[in-house]
């Protein structure tokens, strides 16, 4: 490709809105450009990135004997109506009305539309286990939409769906699953590692996420280094410290405690550690209502919280709500709560232990406090805490250190949630009619290619995996005359011939932009015939990845393409 005849809109300046570097150098490289805020044009250099990506990701489905499929983006509302899903999506799931007064949605993601799709097509046990698939475009109203394509409101997504007759079937799938996503991503230059996580609105037994460290990252990962225990902060149980006790005062008595609501403050107040305090906080759902109890210095896991309920959402209690039930907002204490609520006991708390807990009234809370025998109401005990670093490991007990990760990919077990829903079921070797089990399995494409940016790019620009480089080589070229344009010509046309992905910058400009715009766009290899091959036959090779440039006399076509196949077969081996 000729770069004259090419879009190459590179920008020497970091865009104003562009707060992470994939954004920035997306910009900058002429591989993007904003529609509208999580909207995004692909420009042709992008646009071969982001379909060298889908390409891997196809070749590694296809191998396992994935099925590839298109389906429609619009879905009818009647599809997530049958499986519970059309209010539990909420504001994020876009939905148009036709001019016939039909609700659809612009899909999410396609549980539904695949569930709907294979019923009628699965008769036997011996249709299965089958794998569908789609590389396909999904919308999400995110309500803040930030780090370039990241976090997009439209996006490209791989949405696998495996259907098996029983448990063991599901699992060789996932399993299967596990090894191609590890491949896909090795094949695409990104370090990922896979983390036990929440299953969230999706349902079912299990789900892990695949993870790239990165200090942008939206996720907190806890990472064992002694076993190998990985996984999202959502999903790790709060192990408790073997010699954790509580140290208060143990004489039950109130103290006030004026205008001293926080734990920091009422520890502080009355000499004792945040984990010697209990903290009460308020959520409920469409039906109920719960205070939950934790020891002062943890956080509430929500995520925990919705999985042990089985609640699909959960919202915080307002002050004024709590005031109008018979609650002091900032001074419960569990004996306080009513019958207007449900109550929890997170089991970080030792119940025969004695804590400062709120007394129930402004201005005052209670030390010596022991849950065990003080709680009067029936109550429920459950690990709701948010795990943090320096946790026990809840395999082998190890501290857990903590990482920001970017998820780039996300399987799950689903179970029957969905087959259920939709009656998907086959006869099974005796004849009698089964209803199928179900795994799903989504790769972001778009988020693949920028979290590759994130890991692969310096003060230059980027260097791209040669795997999904928009061109494998670029060929700088700076000649004067038919003459030497006839000869430069010739090592373009050689090059493309032996197959090699040539960009060729023969543009009217400068060799310092050229150089430049090589570097930016992220060329794994530069090949540069200029001034000094016309006046000694000298000529370079420049490995971006590791900023090494090479010269050397040329003696032939031959050599040339020995030293181009050579340094393009070590950068793919280091793929490996």
């Amino acid at each position: 490709m000729r770069a004259s005849k090419y879009l190459v809109p590179t920008e020497k300046e970091n865009p104003a809105d562009a707060v992470v570097a994939s954004h920035r150098l997306m910009i900058r490289a002429g591989l993007i450009r904003k529609s509208g805020s999580g909207f995004y044009f692909y420009l042709p250099l992008g646009l071969r990135v982001l379909k060298k990506i889908e390409n891997i990701v196809r070749e590694e489905m296809d191998s396992t004997g994935a099925l590839e499929f298109q389906l429609p983006i619009l879905t009818p509302s009647e599809f997530w109506e049958t499986s519970g899903r059309w209010n539990v999506m909420g504001a994020e799931m876009f939905r148009v009305k036709d001019r016939h007064d039909q609700w659809y949605a612009l899909g999410p993601t396609h549980e539904e539309s695949f569930s709907y799709l294979v019923k009628p097509l699965l008769k036997s046990y011996k249709d299965l286990p089958i794998n569908v698939y789609q590389i396909h475009t999904k919308f999400r109203d995110e309500i803040r939409p930030r780090f370039g394509v990241i976090r997009s409101r439209e996006f490209i997504m791989k949405d696998a769906y495996s259907f098996h007759l029983d448990e063991a079937s599901l699992d060789a799938t996932y399993q299967e699953m596990r090894s191609a996503y590890r491949k896909i991503f090795q094949r695409c230059g990104l370090k990922t590692i896979p983390v036990q996580a929440d299953s969230g609105s999706m349902g079912g037994s299990a789900s892990e996420e695949f993870m790239v460290v990165s200090s942008i990252g939206e996720e907190t990962l806890l990472l064992c280094g002694n076993c190998g225990y990985n996984s999202n902060s959502e999903k790790t149980p709060f192990v408790l410290d073997p010699s954790y006790s509580a140290q208060g005062p143990k004489e039950k008595k109130e103290v006030p405690t004026p205008n001293k609501k926080s734990i920091q403050e009422v520890s502080e107040l009355l000499g004792v550690r945040p984990q010697d305090t209990i903290k009460a906080v308020a959520v409920k759902n469409e039906k109920e209502s719960l205070i939950v109890f934790l020891r002062g210095d943890l956080e509430l896991n929500e995520h925990k919280l919705k999985s042990y309920l089985k609640w699909t959402d959960l919202e915080m209690i307002p002050e004024p709500e709590l005031k109008s039930k018979g609650l002091v907002p900032g001074f419960i204490g569990p004996s306080d709560v009513n019958s207007s609520f449900k109550l929890l006991l997170d089991s970080s708390i030792k119940k025969e232990e004695a804590y400062v807990v709120g007394a129930g009234k402004e201005d005052a809370h209670i030390q010596g406090y022991v849950p065990g025998s003080e709680i009067k109401m029936e109550y429920m005990v459950a690990d709701v805490a948010l795990a943090r670093e320096g946790d026990p490991c809840p395999t082998c007990g190890t501290s857990l250190k903590a990482e920001k990760g970017i998820e780039v990919g996300h399987i799950f077990k689903l179970g029957d949630k969905y087959t259920k829903a939709f009656q998907i079921q086959v006869l099974d070797q005796q004849g009698k009619a089964k209803i199928l089990t179900m795994g799903c399995y989504g790769i972001g494409v778009n988020r693949t290619m920028a979290t590759v940016i994130e890991q692969c790019n310096d003060d230059k620009g980027i260097y791209w995996p040669i795997s999904i480089a928009p061109f494998e080589i670029s060929l700088v070229t700076l000649a004067k005359g038919a003459e030497q344009e006839a000869k430069v010509l010739e090592f373009y046309e050689n090059l493309k011939n032996e197959g090699f992905e040539v960009f060729w910058d023969e543009r009217d400009l400068g060799p310092g932009f050229k150089f430049k715009d090589s570097e930016l766009v992220g060329f794994p290899i530069r090949i540069t015939v200029g001034k000094k091959f016309f006046e000694s036959g000298e000529i370079s090779i420049y490995d971006r990845k590791h900023d090494k440039d090479e010269s050397f006399t040329f003696s032939g076509f031959d050599d040339l393409h020995t030293r181009v196949e050579n340094l393009r077969q070590e950068l793919y081996q280091e793929l490996l």
